[in-house]
């Protein structure tokens, strides 16, 4: 019996121990290409040509010149106020929005809700590319209110509204009791004042996961930008990026700076919304 139970606890550890090397180089192989965005980024175009995947000790010449550049070409402080602007409003409003309607629906479990729920869900299977060329045809040849940023958080908010509601309506069926709403139509609230002052605060786990998830799409998003904006002074930060890619030739060490100069404001948000997001994804999921 002793045998049998050592030999259990010894392949467990075996197995416990060849999951962890697993991980550890799944974890080394997704981070590498980010690992090499960062170096190559503070190496001249020279070194990056000549020996991209060196390291930073047997580099020449490394400074910060690359991403003094790409502040400069890609405009920074503008398209970084374009970014902010049309991320932050669009995740504000989809997230109110998706709130309000996944809350009726559940609460309301009529036909024309099972209809609505079930139209949304179908629709998270249309591809984007399917619809672009119509899209860009009527907004921009028949009705002509492209190169406006209320028109890309119009889209973006109408694009994300079918996973925010799926993931809200998943949350608010299993998470949020209907005797708290019961208790505060009792003592005299009104069915906003529930919403906002008693459902509401409950789906913080699942705001915080879809803040994340909404902002992450609609910052890095080019394809969307690229087909509503024109103006310069216009440009988002992936578009602003654009600028570095000559016709032959491209300057690596620039992009990459520039890239990482994109990455840095999401990924705060990310570590600051973090322990949210777990649970808020799973607490979200279908019940």
């Amino acid at each position: 019996m002793m045998n049998k139970t050592t030999i259990g606890g010894t392949k467990k550890k075996a197995a416990n121990l060849l999951a962890m090397v697993g991980l550890v180089i799944v974890f080394v192989a997704y981070m590498f290409p980010f690992l090499m965005v960062v170096i190559n980024s503070l190496k001249q175009k020279r070194d990056i040509i000549k020996s991209p995947f060196s390291w930073l000790f047997t580099i020449k010449g490394l400074s910060f010149d690359n991403f003094v550049k790409a502040f400069t070409q890609m405009d920074f402080l503008n398209a970084i106020k374009n970014s902010l602007i049309v991320t932050v409003s669009a995740t504000l409003l989809v997230t109110l929005l998706a709130a309000m309607l996944a809350y009726y629906i559940v609460r309301h479990n009529n036909g024309i809700s099972k209809i609505t729920f079930s139209l949304m869900v179908a629709s998270m299977i249309i591809p984007f590319q399917a619809i672009m060329i119509p899209l860009v045809s009527i907004y921009g040849g028949t009705l002509n209110i492209l190169n406006h940023r209320s028109t890309l958080i119009f889209m973006h908010v109408g694009f994300s509204m079918a996973m925010s509601v799926f993931m809200f309506h998943g949350f608010i069926k299993g998470s949020v009791p209907v005797a708290l709403e019961e208790a505060a139509y009792i003592d005299g609230c009104t069915r906003t004042q529930t919403f906002f002052k008693i459902v509401f605060p409950i789906l913080k786990p699942i705001i915080s996961t879809m803040v994340i998830l909404n902002s992450l799409a609609f910052w890095n998003d080019f394809l969307l930008p690229s087909l509503v904006l024109t103006d310069k002074k216009l440009l988002t930060l992936p578009l602003s990026t654009y600028s570095f890619y000559g016709t032959y030739s491209a300057d690596y060490g620039t992009i990459m700076a520039g890239l990482l100069l994109c990455v840095i404001p999401i990924l705060i948000l990310y570590i600051v919304l973090q322990k949210q997001i777990i649970s808020g994804v799973v607490a979200g999921a279908v019940k």
